[in-house]
């Protein structure tokens, strides 16, 4: 016996179960969030396969060739006396997309965006710390340099310090991105544990 008109349109409609309501049966599936790009998916596990097979001369993290590229800039501007400057032109290169944001939190009233704009959501944060504890208005993470800078400062790469770095460029690129929002972090000092901390300033 054929459906009615109101009959079919009962089935297709999502009806609420236990507080949550059914999605329709083409959206019920289990979902990768990668569909159409696996190709392109196995060359990034065989990236991070790679990557985490270097064993020597000390194992390496899938930040390790970003870690090193920072690394590079800073020793680069301390030995010509341009730290200022590289901090200056860092904040200047980025204050367009900041500006974005400030205007967000500006219709929103919602300073949260920046916390989110500075870390959770760009890769330059996310791809070189691989792990932030969120909260509202704060995020902790590790400082991501001591592996590389072991290895490196040991063979004369570099003279840099974990307190140097983040005294000299992690806290004044972060205090600036967020100006350029509109809004005002407290970054901590690093302690012994190597954790950093960035709290909202009301």
């Amino acid at each position: 016996m054929a459906q009615t008109a109101e009959e079919t349109k009962a089935v297709a409609t999502p009806k609420k179960s236990s507080g949550w309501e059914i999605p329709p049966p083409d959206q019920w599936g289990a979902n990768s969030g990668i569909a159409g790009r696996e190709a392109e998916m196995g060359k990034y596990m065989a990236m991070v396969l790679k990557t985490m097979g270097m064993t020597l001369p000390y194992p390496h993290e899938t930040n390790d060739a970003l870690v090193k590229q920072h690394l590079q800039k800073i020793q680069f501007a301390k030995d010509y006396g341009m730290l200022d400057k590289l901090i200056e032109h860092d904040i200047k290169t980025l204050e367009k997309v900041n500006v974005r944001v400030k205007n967000l939190i500006e219709k929103t009233g919602d300073k949260e965006y920046a916390m989110v704009a500075l870390t959770e959501r760009t890769g330059c944060h996310y791809q070189l710390v691989l792990e932030t504890h969120c909260e509202p208005g704060k995020r902790t993470w590790t400082s991501p340099w001591g592996r590389v800078l072991k290895a490196a400062v040991g063979i004369g790469q570099f003279d840099l310090t974990e307190e140097e770095i983040h005294e000299q460029y992690v806290k004044p690129r972060l205090e600036g991105y967020a100006r350029s929002m509109g809004v005002e972090v407290k970054i901590s000092d690093l302690g012994e544990d190597k954790q950093i901390t960035m709290e909202l300033v009301d």
